[in-house]
């Protein structure tokens, strides 16, 4: 076998070792940061390896294959996202808070990485100028507007939101930070801070507070 890519050991229980778990975090850490600035279709295992100063059977050895390797970079991606959304709407006990703070953590997380938003466009879009899904749907990964509906539901349960159909209002307040984040790709003299206060307002007028009886 390759320099590099000598088996590491496993703890007795079958799981990855310290060693192992820190050697699989580098190569996709180095894959981000070459999907994020060569895009992914130049964005080969070797590549990944020499950014990663190991063999390219080392990287074969913990992901099997370029597909694998990806997959798990989106995974790593994603689940970050997610934790960072979840942990910010988890500290308001108020309905309508919760999705103002929905709101600005999906725009601060994405202006604070943008290498991972990179990552995210790049496997999920297509090449026709980034508006396309390769895959109908995949925008869902992790349940992205089912979480936000759960969210608008409870607080119509709870008596602090108006009547509306939760995955429309999911879906319209989703697109608009798409939207306003493509938009920043784009040109990122836009000030994306304002955006999102904007944003806070759209999404306030939307769900509305309940008629007095």
């Amino acid at each position: 076998m390759a320099s590099g890519a000598s088996r590491p050991s496993r703890r007795g229980d079958g799981e990855p070792t310290f060693t192992e778990t820190a050697r699989r975090q580098q190569i996709v850490e180095c894959a981000i940061d070459l999907i994020a600035t060569k895009g992914y279709p130049a964005t080969s295992l070797a590549a990944i390896a020499e950014r990663a100063g190991i063999s390219k059977a080392a990287v074969l050895y913990h992901f099997s294959s370029k597909d694998n390797l990806t997959r798990a970079t989106l995974t790593h991606v994603l689940e970050r996202f997610r934790a960072y959304v979840t942990e910010r709407v988890e500290r308001e006990s108020d309905p309508v808070e919760a999705l103002v703070a929905y709101v600005r953590a999906m725009i601060g997380y994405q202006q604070a990485n943008r290498r991972h938003v990179r990552v995210i466009t790049e496997m999920l879009l297509d090449d026709e100028g980034g508006t396309r899904l390769k895959t109908p749907g995949s925008h869902d990964t992790y349940g992205r507007w089912q979480h936000l509906a759960g969210l608008l539901r409870a607080g119509q349960e709870a008596g602090a939101l108006r009547a509306f159909e939760p995955r429309t209002v999911a879906l319209a307040i989703g697109g608009a930070i798409d939207n306003v984040i493509a938009h920043w790709l784009v040109h990122p003299d836009y000030d994306l801070d304002a955006a999102a206060e904007e944003l806070v307002v759209l999404t306030r007028l939307a769900v509305g507070r309940p008629a007095a009886p």
